[in-house]
């Protein structure tokens, strides 16, 4: 049994959904899960479907030629389609944090993520032991000011030699480069606290300790030139009291950004994210 996703965006009009569902029956294929959803006021249609093929002859490339003569090229579609046996390449890049990167690893170990993880990016040399730990290779590029652009240059390389789908940024601490993200368009995906812009700084914790604030959050975005701007995948919360300290909130603020990570990179590589306007359509 083969299985394929299609995601499908383009303006609203009649008889989308009657179209690509009859078209799936004629070649022959089971729909086992179908969503949708119009943007009103951009009128936009979103669709993600799953289907199966139980036929030997079955041909991904055959489909997709087809698939964009009969129905994309008519509705003036955007679309993807992907086999259930395509697993996206992720590179994680990180820094000296290592919650969000255990937690990741330790659920890509448990098979928990449907993906795989061929290397590791890091501007500092800390963390090489927790790769080596997971067997994934590590490699050490620096990334300062006077050395950006050899910085960029060989973590471009690197993401090309790997052959990377998307990139992860598992709490790296340096500001990625236009170009960069030019060429990985929603497909870098970012973690930090939801305090942000109201606590900015390296100790927004404090800072919010000191307000006497009575929530905490996290949340995981798509990276665009807006700095913490981009498309938003997750969000949690947790709530805080006067009773609990500085370090409190920091324990609970790091577990809640290694669940919010997870969940993002888990939809993302699932593929039930769509991006549109700085938005995200987010199939659950």
């Amino acid at each position: 049994m083969q299985k394929i996703t299609i995601l499908i965006h383009c303006e609203d009009q009649k008889a989308i959904i009657a179209s690509v569902t009859n078209y799936i029956s004629s070649i022959d294929g089971n729909i086992i899960y179908l969503d949708q959803h119009v943007d009103a006021d951009e009128n936009v249609f979103f669709m993600r479907l799953e289907c199966e093929f139980s036929a030997k002859n079955w041909n991904i490339e055959a489909i997709k030629t087809d698939f964009q003569a009969k129905l994309a090229a008519p509705f003036n579609m955007s679309w993807e389609m992907y086999t259930q046996n395509e697993k996206p390449r992720m590179a994680l890049f990180v820094s000296k944090y290592d919650h969000c990167l255990y937690d990741i690893l330790g659920r890509y170990s448990a098979g928990e993520l449907p993906l795989e993880i061929p290397l590791i990016i890091s501007n500092h040399e800390d963390l090489k032991a927790v790769a080596e730990r997971f067997s994934v290779p590590f490699h050490y590029v620096p990334f300062t000011k006077d050395i950006k652009s050899e910085g960029e240059q060989k973590q471009l390389d690197l993401l090309k030699q790997y052959n990377i789908d998307f990139i992860v940024l598992a709490r790296y601490m340096q500001i990625i480069t236009p170009n960069l993200i030019a060429q990985y368009k929603n497909q870098i995906i970012n973690i930090h606290h939801s305090f942000l812009p109201a606590f900015p700084g390296a100790k927004p914790y404090h800072s919010a300790f000191k307000r006497g604030v009575k929530i905490i959050g996290a949340t995981s975005h798509y990276v665009t030139e807006g700095l913490d701007e981009g498309p938003i995948i997750e969000q949690d919360i947790a709530r805080v009291s006067h009773s609990h300290s500085i370090e409190d909130f920091i324990m609970k603020g790091r577990d809640l950004e290694r669940m919010v990570l997870a969940r993002a990179i888990k939809l993302h590589a699932e593929r039930k994210t769509m991006v549109y306007d700085n938005k995200t359509v987010v199939f659950l």
